[in-house]
Parts: structure tokens; C-alpha cells; sequence
């Protein structure tokens, strides 16, 4: 398994680690409970390090970057980011990403972890197929860790330890600055909802950074937070994870990401299928399940209307905000009705949820 230059700080913490895309990480350390309730209500600290990190650079970067993403990265200024997916021609989905423009020459991708080497191979081959020239790409992963300071104490504490006007910097921006005298990107972005940063710095740097940012944030409520609660909190803002509500068998279209597929920008990877699958109905729709009887609704579990399979659980967990069961499902078109009542086949029983909007969290 690879190692971020953390692990050795989150075992001296006593956290439990495991297997993750081929990383040793942290899955908890004080309990998945505790740590969700701190990024809520005052902060946490997560170790993001496995994440892959590609640059895009060239006088042709964003013609490429057109055609190979969703979303439209034309709208893109200097210092913002775009949460966007690569696609396969049939409109599955090769990953889910976010993308940072330093300048018209010069963007990155931030990609998922397990994903990083099929993206870049990915992107090697739209590249030469696409025939666009003056781009080149580098898979810079190891030139970064990255540390994610997640919840409403986040500005508070980063504050202590940066000259950066942290107010200026607009959701899904970012700026370069140093934070305790170390250059970083420092980005208004995350995965949980409870608002934060996420911090692109050099691994050398990032024991030292952690343990500064633990210093000045633990008198705030600041907790180190493990992979178990990064889980449930995206999961009651009802975001996507790839290889859940996102796959190569799953359409973005399909996965409720309508909003970052730009069919009006011009050709890319999978716009005709995605158009087919437009034009033709969507066959499938995402949607929330809160559970009305006591139980937790889990990955595969069957979906049913009457006496109907209807779709499957994708993700699901027990709230620690609403202690109640929630999940997300993937359900035929036609049953993908808001407020309807469904049953999710729960071992040998069948207990009854109700399809909702998310976020489960506001």
C-alpha cells in the first residue's frame, strides 16, 4: 500500500488505518460519530493526500480541456475552480473531477485517489486521438499532499497561521499564499458541506502543517477527522463518490449531474450519447431515501415499488445529524418520484423509506 507523508502522524494519533484505492489511511480516530458532529459544528482536519493532481499546460490546454471534459471550462478565470467528469464515448463516466485554472496555459486537475493512473492514461489517449497539439500533460501527484480543513471554525483558525485575506476568496476559488511560511494553494473548496479549505502544499511540509493548524485549532473544537466521517458528511449533502453514484455504467445524466454536462458548448467526449440519452428519457434517475422504519439502507440493497424492484441503494448510511437511516438509490425514471413511499429490501425484510430531494443536511 502507499503511504501520504501523514501516516506516521495518524498512527502517533491512535488512528484506526486501512486499505483505501491502494493507500493506508485513516478510517477513524476518536469514533465516525464524534468527528461528523465536530466538521458540523466547529472543525475537523482530514488528510487528502492520496488524491491525484494532473496539469494541463499549453497554448491549446483549454481546447483540449473542451473536449474532454462536461462541463464548460470556457467560463473558467484566472484562480477558480469547476467541478466537472471525464466521459467515456458512451457517456459512462471515466471519473468525476475538479479543475483549477492558474491561466489560459496552465490548469490542474484534482482527480479521485484509486483513479489517478486509468485518468492520466485517459487523458493521454483522448490527447493523441484529438490530434490537438501545443498541450502537455503531467501527472504531478507526488509533487503534492493535501490537507483539507473542513467546517464554520475553518477561517477562524486558518486565519492564525496566513496573511491571506481568507474573505476574499469566493467558493470554489483559490488563491496562492503561505500558511506558517510555507508556499501553498489554498483553495475555498471540499467534500463536506460544512464549508473550509483544502490545502495544496509540498509533502515535505505537510507533518508541519498539521500540526500547526492542530495547535491553533483544537482549543477551537478542531478534530482530526478519518475517511469513515468524510462518508456520512458527503453523503447527507448528498454528494456523488465514483464508483457509487458515478461509474462507467452510470451516465452523469443519470447520476442527477445534469448541471455540469454543457451539451451547447460544442463537441466532446460522450456528447452524442449523452444527447441520445437526453433526447431519448433518461432511464434512470438518482434520488434520496430517508428511512421511516428504524434501518440503515446499504450499498446494493434492492428498492422496490409494491412488488417491483425499482432500482438499488448506491450509498447509505445512519445520519449523525438526523440520526436516521438515509442513502442515495438509483431508480427507474418512473418510480423516481419525490415524496413516494418505497421499501428497501433489508436482509429477509422489507422496510419502508421515502424518496426525498437532497441535501439531507442543509
Amino acid at each position: 500500500m502507499q503511504k501520504t507523508p501523514l501516516n506516521q502522524l495518524h498512527r502517533d494519533l491512535g488512528a484506526r488505518m486501512v486499505e483505501f484505492g491502494g493507500w493506508d489511511m485513516p478510517v477513524q480516530y476518536a469514533g465516525v460519530i464524534e468527528e461528523h458532529l465536530a466538521v458540523r459544528q466547529a472543525a475537523g482536519l482530514f488528510d487528502v493526500s492520496h488524491m491525484g493532481e494532473v496539469e494541463v499546460v499549453g497554448e491549446n490546454a483549454l481546447a483540449f480541456l473542451q473536449y474532454l471534459t462536461t462541463n464548460n471550462a470556457a467560463r473558467l478565470v484566472d484562480g477558480q475552480v469547476q467541478y466537472s467528469a471525464l466521459c467515456y464515448p458512451d457517456g459512462g463516466v471515466v471519473d468525476d473531477v475538479t479543475l483549477y485554472r492558474s491561466s489560459e496555459q496552465h490548469f490542474m486537475f484534482c482527480v479521485n485517489a484509486a483513479n489517478t493512473d486509468k485518468d492520466f492514461a485517459w487523458m493521454q489517449q483522448v490527447l493523441a486521438d484529438s490530434q490537438i497539439e501545443g498541450v502537455t500533460l503531467r501527472n504531478v501527484s507526488d509533487d503534492y499532499a493535501q490537507i483539507a480543513l473542513q467546517g464554520p471554525k475553518a477561517d477562524e483558525i486558518l486565519a492564525q497561521l496566513t496573511d491571506v485575506p481568507l474573505e476574499e476568496i469566493s467558493y470554489y476559488h483559490f488563491v496562492e499564499g503561505e500558511v506558517a511560511g510555507v508556499p501553498m494553494m489554498i483553495s475555498r473548496t471540499g467534500y463536506t458541506g460544512s464549508g473550509g479549505f483544502e490545502l495544496y502544499l509540498p509533502p515535505a511540509t505537510a507533518p508541519e502543517i498539521w500540526q500547526r493548524l492542530s495547535e491553533v485549532g483544537t482549543p477551537l473544537g478542531l478534530v482530526p477527522v478519518g475517511l469513515g466521517a468524510r462518508d456520512t458528511l458527503r453523503l447527507e449533502k448528498g454528494y456523488a463518490l465514483y464508483g457509487h453514484e458515478l461509474s462507467a455504467e452510470i451516465s452523469p445524466l443519470e447520476a442527477g449531474l445534469g448541471w455540469i454536462v454543457k451539451l451547447d458548448k460544442g463537441d466532446f467526449v460522450g456528447r452524442e450519447a449523452l444527447q441520445a440519452q437526453k433526447s431519448n428519457g433518461i432511464p434512470r434517475r438518482w434520488v434520496g431515501v430517508r428511512m421511516i422504519d428504524r434501518g440503515i439502507p446499504r450499498e446494493g440493497y434492492p428498492v422496490y415499488a409494491g412488488d417491483q424492484q425499482v432500482g438499488l441503494i448506491t450509498s447509505g448510511t445512519m445520519s449523525p445529524s438526523l440520526k436516521v437511516g438515509v442513502g442515495l438509490a438509483l431508480v427507474e425514471t418512473a418510480s423516481a418520484v419525490l415524496h413516494a413511499e418505497v421499501e428497501i429490501g433489508v436482509r429477509n425484510r422489507r422496510l419502508k423509506a421515502e424518496l426525498v430531494r437532497t441535501p439531507f443536511v442543509e
